[in-house]
């Protein structure tokens, strides 16, 4: 599933992350950070989740809203040449991105409220230790058991391969 968010400048402008967040376990798994909300944030981040999962043809479902960057002819492309099903949610139904609300509250409440941001560089460095350092790592969920998103992965996994 995707996300998006704003990161307010002190600069009076703003930055946006885009975010691919694994429905399963919670875990980001692409992101980028951007001072534009072109559809080229939303590829990069869809970029990295691709490079990290390797999804197999038809087996992975990236669901979005219906804003422009999610409904344009190159995420589409992207997302079929990759193997992975576009998928859109009603117009005006909230809930279709209720999952990945959660992210946006803590992103904003344990990192964004806490600094001034000045450009998106900054923003990408400290989103990178927050997200890969942190929040997939170290951070546990109640819905995960618990658990850190990397480490309910790591079980689930493991129960796997002794099962097989």
């Amino acid at each position: 599933m995707r996300n998006m968010d704003y990161v307010d400048s002190d600069e009076g402008g703003f930055h946006i992350i885009a975010t691919v967040i694994d429905g399963f376990s919670r875990q980001v798994i692409g992101w980028a950070v951007a001072d534009h909300m072109r559809e080229q944030l939303v590829l990069d981040a869809l970029r990295m989740a691709v490079a990290r999962r390797r999804p197999r043809q038809g087996q992975t479902v990236m669901h979005t809203d219906r804003g422009s960057v999610y409904t344009g002819h190159a995420f589409r492309d992207l997302c079929l040449e990759t193997g992975i099903l576009p998928s859109v949610g009603k117009t005006g139904i909230c809930f279709d991105n209720a999952a990945a609300e959660p992210f946006n509250a803590l992103y904003k409440k344990e990192l964004i409220h806490l600094s001034i941001w000045t450009d998106p560089k900054a923003v990408r460095a400290a989103s990178f230790e927050y997200i890969e350092t942190y929040y997939n790592r170290i951070r546990i969920q109640r819905q995960l058991g618990y658990l850190s998103p990397a480490h309910y992965e790591a079980i689930i996994d493991n129960r796997l391969v002794l099962a097989a």
